[in-house]
Parts: C-alpha cells; structure tokens; sequence
C-alpha cells in the first residue's frame, strides 16, 4: 500500500498549528519562568514541519486567529518550507493554540489554551477548495475530529482523498479535554479508521477506541490489522507492534537522555511516512520512526528538534537497534 509513495509524494496534513512556549533555561519550571523561548506547535504543525526537515513536499490544512499568534504560526510555517495556502486566516474571536510548557522530563507542566479554537472551527466550505488530486498522502490528527465542524470538514476531506486514490493515514491523537466523552470519540474514530489506510495511535488510543482495557485496545489493533490496513500499535517504552495483512512484527525504543516528554509521536508519524516515501520497508520505516521520536524528545521543542535525513543516519548509526 505504501508504495503508492515517493520522493516526489505531495503530503496534505490536516490538524492544529500553534505557538508553543517554553520556559526558558531548560528545567524551569513555567510558575517561576522570567523568559520564554517559542517554537511552532500543535501536532499537525510538528509533522508538517518533520516532513519539510526531510525534503519533501508538505501542505497544512487548517485554520489560524487573525492576530499575533495565528501570524506567528504562519510565518514559522513559511520559515519551515511548509505550504500554507490551504491555512485559513479566521476573523473574530477565535484563538490560535498556545501551549505554555516547559523542558524537563519530570512532572512536566503543559498548559494549553483552546478557547474557542481556531482549528476545530475548519468547514467543509473550506475542504472543498483544496485541490486533492494534487496529492499524494493525507495525515489526519485525531484532534480535528473532536467536534464540528472540523468533524465534518475532516471526514469530507478523507473522502475527497480516498477517491484521487491517495494514502489516506490517522494519528489517533486522542485529548480526552476535547471531546465530549469516550464512547463518541469511540463512534467517531471507529468510523475514521474504516476511512484510513494506515492508522497509528498508543495503547491508551487504542483502549478508548475498543471501549475497554489495553488487552482490548490491542485485540481491536490486531483485528484491524488482518485486512489491508496498517496499524501501528505504540506502547510507550515498550516499543510498537505493527499488524498488516502479512502478519505482525515488534520495534523497540531507542534509549536516550530525555529532556521533554513531548513531540514523539509527531517525530514517529514524519519520519514514519518520509521513510516509506523514500522506499524504505515498512520495518526500516517504523525502526526510523522511533528513531527520530528518541531524537526529538532529547532535544528542545518539538518542531524545531525534528531530524533531517542525515541526522537521523547519523544517529542510527551511532545506536544499535532496539531489542523487543
């Protein structure tokens, strides 16, 4: 399935772009932070940016605040390579993300501000402007299934993706503080992976998705798996599995010194889908993936510690591969 991809692969991201703030030296703790250092947020804003660290063609699909953070984030995407014509500049009184977050690794504080998010306020309107025969691959963040309209708008852009025949990929991306409870965000994530082809999310995803335990969450993971769908089925510290039709294999984490518990999974889900367009197998891709996701959590900020291809060759061949 993934061989549809190449260097060449043109790659929609649809989800929330933000302004993280970090309080600054590293190991600061936000409540008694005298300065702060910025960097582009937002899960759908980190891959996109891990995309364009790896040369390839990467477009946001979102909405931003007409005000100083929604331009911050447009012009961070601009610094990044990534496109954002497709980013739409909201009037009113809705706001762009803002993360107020800190680099440490215990206890680390995040505080997010969502009121009245700009992203979830995306349309359908807004969907059907975007030129899908154009590209190759859209990566959907759970998130911007959340409510509507960026519900609607989501599902609609699945749809329009699926019939120009492109890879159509979901990060689970599940923020309990964003839906209304965890049996609709069952339903609804139930219904976005019959519309992927490649689905990856943690063990805590998966287990709210099955509506029961991890046993169970894992049960449904490999369920889904037997098909001719990709899932990548992560567990923290204990690596991933991934389940295709051709069976299943174990990739383990690669130890390093962490400074911050975010940006993993957005670091996975980029050099994820930047390996498998560079034709790399699907084990080599998912080996990379946990790679870089080690690389960013030892690094400041998420966007801005998202590896290049030669960073990430680099450190592999400096690490040995993880044992499962």
């Amino acid at each position: 399935m993934p061989t549809r991809l190449s260097p060449q692969s043109k790659f929609l991201v649809l989800g929330r772009a933000g302004m993280d703030l970090y309080a600054d030296p590293p190991g600061t703790e936000a409540e008694y932070a005298q300065k702060f250092a910025t960097a582009l947020g937002g899960s759908s804003g980190n891959i996109a940016a891990g995309l364009a660290r790896h040369g390839l063609s990467a477009s946001l699909l979102t909405c931003v605040s007409d005000d100083a953070i929604g331009r911050f984030v447009r012009n961070e995407l601009e610094a990044y390579g990534i496109d954002a014509r497709h980013v739409r500049v909201l009037e009113g009184e809705t706001r762009t993300s803002l993360a107020v977050t800190e680099t440490r690794i215990e206890n680390t504080q995040n505080t997010l501000y969502r009121n009245n998010a700009s992203d979830l306020l995306l349309s359908e309107d807004h969907v059907l402007e975007v030129p899908f025969d154009l590209f190759d691959a859209l990566i959907v963040t759970g998130t911007a299934l959340a409510t509507n309209p960026s519900r609607a708008a989501t599902f609609r852009a699945m749809e329009h993706a699926r019939r120009e025949d492109a890879l159509v990929v979901i990060d689970l991306d599940y923020r309990p503080y964003s839906w209304p409870d965890s049996h609709e965000a069952a339903e609804t994530y139930l219904a976005a992976i019959e519309a992927a082809d490649v689905i990856v999310g943690n063990d805590d995803e998966f287990a709210v998705v099955a509506n029961g335990s991890h046993d169970d969450g894992r049960s449904l993971a490999a369920r889904l798996g037997q098909g001719d769908k990709i899932i990548v089925y992560k567990m923290g510290e204990k690596g991933s599995v991934v389940f295709t039709g051709d069976g299943s294999f174990e990739t383990g984490i690669f130890s390093v010194e962490a400074i911050k518990p975010m940006g993993a999974g957005d670091a996975f889900m980029a050099s994820l889908m930047a390996s498998l367009a560079a034709k790399s197998s699907l084990k080599d891709a998912v080996l990379r993936g946990s790679a870089a996701a080690a690389m960013v959590v030892s690094r400041f900020g998420c966007a801005p510690a998202m590896p290049t291809p030669a960073e990430l060759d680099a450190f592999l061949s400096q690490n040995s591969a993880p044992q499962t």
